[in-house]
């Protein structure tokens, strides 16, 4: 019978200072499955949110010593992952589809509910758009930066954040809505 020690997370963290290897692989195995849904969002397939997660993890490893326990650990974690997602699209930079910012204000923005809609679906409809709209999208909806934030963060104004999230927003809701009408048609039938 082979018996199994659990660690807290505090243990974990504390292996993991100290250069533990073994601490570092079960932190890992402990947290990767949720940083990995983080990249998801943020790439436009598994392979590439799975070499951001890599480049992650060396970077919490790399400067878990900096962890002062303001937050939660995990905060922190995703903090780097996010920052590490964005550091990869901008290594791998491509032509950001900014809209005219007039473009963006001729469209109203209905507000949508996205909790009607499955987290896979969601997922899934994310990672469809290009990737500055993916960018801003997530950087403001789901972590919280505001439009100056992103603009710094990217290196765009901040009207082009903002005509970023707002045609992000319509391309979803159009895509919701097409689903919608697909998933209506099949059970009519």
């Amino acid at each position: 019978m082979i018996l199994t020690q659990s660690y807290t997370i505090t243990d974990l963290m504390e292996g993991c200072k100290a250069g533990n290897r073994k601490m570092q692989e079960l932190l890992y195995k402990q947290t990767a499955s949720k940083m990995l849904a983080v990249c998801m969002r943020y790439t436009r397939d598994r392979m590439e949110a799975e070499d951001v997660l890599q480049q992650g993890y060396i970077k919490v490893f790399q400067k878990i010593s900096t962890y002062q326990g303001d937050g939660s650990f995990e905060g922190w974690i995703r903090k780097i992952m996010v920052n590490s997602a964005i550091e990869s699209y901008r290594k791998n930079l491509r032509t950001l589809n900014v809209v005219p910012i007039e473009d963006a204000y001729e469209q109203p923005s209905q507000g949508f509910d996205f909790s009607r809609l499955g987290m896979q679906d969601l997922l899934g409809l994310i990672q469809k758009l290009s990737d500055g709209y993916r960018m801003v999208f997530n950087m403001y909806i789901v972590e919280g930066y505001s439009h100056k934030e992103i603009a710094d963060t990217l290196g765009i104004s901040e009207g082009a954040s903002k005509s970023q999230l707002s045609r992000a927003r319509a391309i979803l809701r159009d895509e919701i809505i097409k689903m919608e009408g697909i998933n209506y048609a099949s059970h009519a039938g």
